[in-house]
C-alpha cells in the first residue's frame, strides 16, 4: 500500500492538461495548466512535495503518459471512468473541477484502476481491433451493394451469398444508366478492397498468434469449440492479464451478468449489464452459439487438441461437453435462445479463464 504525500489528478486532453496536486500534510492545493508534453509534466511534478502519486482517466490519449511516469519512478494509476464516484447533484463539469475531483478520490483511495498493458500487448490489441473495424466495414459495404441491387429489383437466388459463385454473379451486372453503373462499380470495388484488407489482417493475426508471447494461451483456448485462432488471439490480447480475475468475476468484468434493481423484499433482474470489454464479450457470445449443435469433434478441433497439452485438452473437452449439455437443457425448457446463449457465454468465459491461467 502506497503512502503518497501529494495526490495529483490530471485532466488529460489532446492539447492540454489541467493538473491539481493535493498535499496530504498541509492540505495545500496546487493547480497548473500544462501542455501534453511529458517532460513538462514531469518537471512540474518534481516541484511537488514527494512522494507523489498521479492519476488520470483512461481515454483516447492512451497509456503513454502512465508509462513515462512509471519510467521516471512516479507511481501512476489510470482510473476507470465508469467507476468514478460523482455526486448526483453536481451538474457543473470543467477541466479544473475534474482534476480536483481526481486528486480528492486518489487521496481517499477511491480510484478503481485499469491495467496498463505492455507496448507489445497494446500493439497486438490494436491489430485485433483493426480487424474488428474491418469486419464492420465489410458488413456495411456488402449491405450497400446488395441494397443497391435490390432497389433495381435484382435478388440473388443461387445459394449462399458472398461466396465465390456469388461474386461471379455480381460481376455480370451492367446498367444502361451511367450514374447507376458508376455507383455500382464504386460499391463493388469498395467491397472487394475491404475483403482484401480483412484477409491481410487475418494473415497477420495468424502469424502473430503462432509466434508471440500469446501463443501458449492461444493454443490452450483453442481446445474449446468455437474458439479458433482469431477468437483465441482476440481474447488473449483484449483481457491481457487473466490472473487478476477469477472464474466468478470474469463474467461481471465482461458485462455478462444480469442487471439488478432490488430493494427490500423485491428482487428484479434484467438483461446483461454489457459493461467492460465489448470486444471480448462479442467474441464469447459468438463462440457460445457453436455449442448448441451436437457435439461431434471435427478435424479442425482435433488438430487444435493435438497442439495442446493433455491438461488443456482434457479441460477443453470437459468444457465442450458441459456447455452442450446446458444448451440441451435450455432447449428442453424452451428457453429463449438469445437469453440461453448469454448464459452459455458467461459460463464459457469461466472455462476460458481456467484454460488461460492453466500452467502447462
Amino acid at each position: 500500500m502506497s503512502h503518497q504525500r501529494t495526490s495529483v489528478g490530471l485532466d488529460v486532453h489532446a492539447r492540454s492538461v489541467v493538473a491539481c496536486g493535493l498535499d496530504r500534510e498541509t492540505g495545500e492545493v496546487v493547480e497548473r495548466r500544462l501542455t501534453p508534453d511529458h517532460r513538462e509534466i514531469l518537471d512540474w511534478l518534481g516541484g511537488l512535495p514527494a512522494p507523489a502519486k498521479v492519476t488520470y482517466e483512461a481515454g483516447p490519449t492512451g497509456f503513454g503518459l502512465a508509462r513515462s511516469l512509471a519510467a521516471a519512478g512516479i507511481e501512476c494509476v489510470v482510473a476507470a471512468p465508469s467507476k468514478l464516484q460523482r455526486p448526483a447533484g453536481d451538474r457543473v463539469k470543467t477541466d479544473v473541477r475534474d482534476a480536483r475531483h481526481l486528486a480528492r478520490l486518489l487521496h481517499l483511495g477511491e480510484i478503481v484502476e485499469v491495467t496498463v498493458p505492455s507496448i507489445e500487448q497494446e500493439a497486438a490489441r490494436d491489430l485485433v481491433r483493426a480487424r474488428e473495424d474491418c469486419r464492420g466495414d465489410l458488413m456495411s459495404a456488402r449491405h450497400r451493394l446488395s441494397k443497391l441491387l435490390l432497389r433495381q429489383g435484382i435478388v440473388y437466388y443461387g445459394g449462399k451469398a458472398w461466396t465465390a459463385k456469388h461474386e461471379q454473379w455480381l460481376r455480370t451486372h451492367r446498367f444502361d444508366t451511367p450514374g447507376l453503373q458508376l455507383a455500382y462499380d464504386a460499391a463493388f470495388d469498395a467491397m472487394l478492397a475491404t475483403v482484401d484488407r480483412r484477409d491481410r489482417l487475418d494473415k497477420a493475426i495468424t502469424e502473430m498468434a503462432a509466434d508471440s508471447v500469446f501463443t501458449p494461451m492461444v493454443i490452450r483456448l483453442g481446445c474449446v469449440r468455437g474458439i479458433a485462432t482469431l477468437t483465441a488471439f482476440g481474447l488473449a490480447t483484449e483481457i491481457g492479464d487473466w490472473h487478476r480475475l477469477d472464474g466468478r468475476s470474469i463474467g461481471a468484468y465482461l458485462g455478462l451478468v444480469p442487471t439488478e434493481s432490488s430493494s427490500g423484499a423485491t428482487r428484479c433482474q434484467g438483461g446483461v449489464t454489457k459493461t467492460g470489454n465489448g470486444h471480448a464479450r462479442r467474441l464469447l457470445v459468438e463462440a457460445a452459439w457453436h455449442h448448441r449443435t451436437r457435439y461431434r469433434p471435427g478435424l479442425e478441433l482435433r488438430r487444435r487438441w493435438d497442439a495442446a497439452s493433455p491438461q488443456a485438452r482434457a479441460r477443453g473437452q470437459a468444457a465442450n461437453r458441459r456447455l452442450h449439455a446446458r444448451w440441451v437443457r435450455f432447449d428442453e425448457r424452451k428457453k429463449r435462445s438469445v437469453v440461453a446463449n448469454a448464459a452459455i457465454a458467461r459460463e464459457l468465459a469461466g472455462w476460458c479463464w481456467s484454460l488461460a491461467v492453466l500452467d502447462d
